[in-house]
């Protein structure tokens, strides 16, 4: 039965429950299923946004059973309110709330590449099913293909059957155009739903309100006003234990064509027709098509060393777990692009990320143009402070805008002040691991989040001249606890210009 909820939930209030459906889970036992998407289920349990048709089905290729991966999920569940730097975090687990996901966990072993585990997924599932692929890359294209071999992507008496696809989607253009062929051909693109878990951040999803909620930004939003943006992907953490899959991806594969093109598309996207999915999608494809290639003489990468993180020693990459100690991965991009429309024509976008660097920090940066005619030159302040807005994602959620004042006292004497504001001072948010709105628009048919065939394409084709030129391309070093390479600062000086501080002051 249909309910109509009332909660602080991730959706808005009011938002009635998912319809009734399977979540089948490919990797049961690994890290994502445990870290992100229970505590994201959980959440949504708590605020009444699952149906009570909802199921869950485990799938892994290893020994367990019902109650096993009940127990195994429910230890690591209540392990998190120990482990307050853990994403999902909370004081204790709510009985009642955990007790609807967990009485609703089943467990199928199978392997994922043997068609005898999707026969007997076929016997184990009926009505509408959602398979989440939460496993290594490697294992999408053969899942899907079972998948629709197995006749298991068949719409039919008004159930749904959709895939969620995790990054990383290909690792160069011609991998990404590969995989979507192949998975086209079991299902059509509408039943594909490519995830990227910073797009169910609150604050990603409220630049498209920001933008066009409000007349007095939307006019300036545009080459005639803005004189460059930075895109910000800042982490104090190093690679940690994840060696092995950083060595062969590294930052640039990693975080510029989705995570940070999904920022850019977002910021850059005209405004759609409609915040229908299709509408918005569009839009940001057209973006991420305009971005002309990027040459490496626009790009820079670098590698931590040793250093201080925070007033403690922390070791270089190369010294890390199941790292090469010769090396040549990136740890640190930054690179200078043109979006090619007429929106944005000439006006350059800069996008930077890395680890064990300075501060935390994830933001976009609107540098706004100074005032073409210096009124208050002849006063005793001869610069004025550039009109920068701070739409800030991560720690902090909200936004800050400096502007020029006058000072107090009978001369004209200017002073900068900013603006801020921030989420939690005007709004009770609710618990969120990122994951909880996208799962819960896949269960809807919400595409507007996800990526679309075009969308992955076109970010993969922006950075393939990186890509090929950085094979055999050294990388410049950076002390771990800075900023970064100097390359990097020379990136935008050449242009006149310099990054913000990573500690978040202007």
């Amino acid at each position: 039965m249909e309910r109509t909820v009332t909660l602080n939930g991730p959706a808005a209030c009011g938002t009635k429950a998912a319809p009734p459906c399977t979540l089948v889970i490919f990797g049961a036992a690994g890290d994502l299923t445990k870290r992100l998407l229970m505590p994201a289920l959980y959440n949504l349990s708590g605020a009444g946004l699952l149906a009570e048709g909802f199921k869950i089905l485990g799938v892994d290729h290893n020994d367990n059973s019902d109650e096993g991966l009940r127990q195994d999920l429910t230890a690591t569940m209540e392990s998190f309110t120990k482990d307050a730097t853990s994403e999902f975090h909370a004081d204790h687990i709510d009985p009642k709330a955990w007790g609807f996901v967990r009485d609703r966990i089943q467990f199928l072993k199978g392997d994922f590449e043997d068609a005898a585990a999707y026969a007997a997924l076929k016997d184990r599932i009926e009505g509408s099913v959602v398979f989440y692929l939460a496993v290594a890359a490697r294992f999408f294209g053969p899942i899907v293909e079972h998948l629709g071999q197995a006749g298991l992507l068949k719409q039919q008496d008004g159930a749904f059957r959709r895939v969620v696809i995790e990054k990383p989607f290909g690792s160069d253009l011609a991998s990404a155009q590969a995989l979507n062929a192949r998975i086209l051909k079991q299902a059509d693109e509408s039943q594909f739903y490519r995830i990227d878990h910073f797009l169910g951040k609150e604050t990603v999803q409220s630049i498209m309100a920001l933008r066009f909620a409000n007349g007095m930004l939307e006019p300036i939003w545009r080459r005639e006003y803005v004189d460059h943006v930075q895109i910000t992907a800042a982490e104090t953490i190093g690679v940690e234990d994840r060696g092995g899959f950083y060595e062969p991806t590294g930052a640039l594969r990693d975080m510029v064509p989705n995570h940070l093109f999904q920022l850019l598309c977002m910021v850059a996207m005209e405004p759609p027709n409609s915040f229908e999915a299709e509408a918005v999608r569009s839009e940001k494809a057209k973006v991420a098509e305009a971005v002309r290639p990027i040459e490496p003489g626009d790009a820079v990468r670098g590698q931590y060393t040793a250093g201080t993180e925070k007033g403690t020693a922390v070791i270089g990459y190369r010294d890390e777990p199941h790292v090469a100690k010769d090396s040549n991965t990136e740890t640190y991009v930054a690179v200078k692009l043109q979006i090619e429309n007429w929106r944005w024509a000439g006006v350059p976008f800069y996008l930077r990320t890395g680890k064990r660097m300075t501060d935390r920090l994830t933001e976009i940066a609107i540098h706004f143009k100074p005032p073409p005619f210096r009124l208050f030159s002849q006063s005793a302040v001869t610069e004025l402070a550039p009109n920068v807005m701070r739409l800030m994602i991560d720690p902090e959620q909200g936004s800050s805008t400096v502007l020029n004042v006058k000072r107090p006292g009978p001369q004209m004497r200017l002073g900068r002040v900013t603006t801020t504001f921030r989420y939690g001072d005007f709004f009770t948010e609710p618990p969120n691991v990122g994951y909880e709105t996208l799962l819960y628009d896949c269960m809807v048919g919400d595409a507007t989040l996800f990526q679309r065939a075009d969308n992955i394409e076109a970010g993969w084709a922006a950075v393939d001249p990186l890509l090929k030129a950085w094979k055999s391309a050294g990388v410049e070093d950076y002390a771990a606890g800075t900023d970064g390479p100097k390359g990097a600062e020379d990136l935008l000086a050449r242009d006149g210009r310099q990054w913000l501080p990573l500690d978040g002051t202007s």
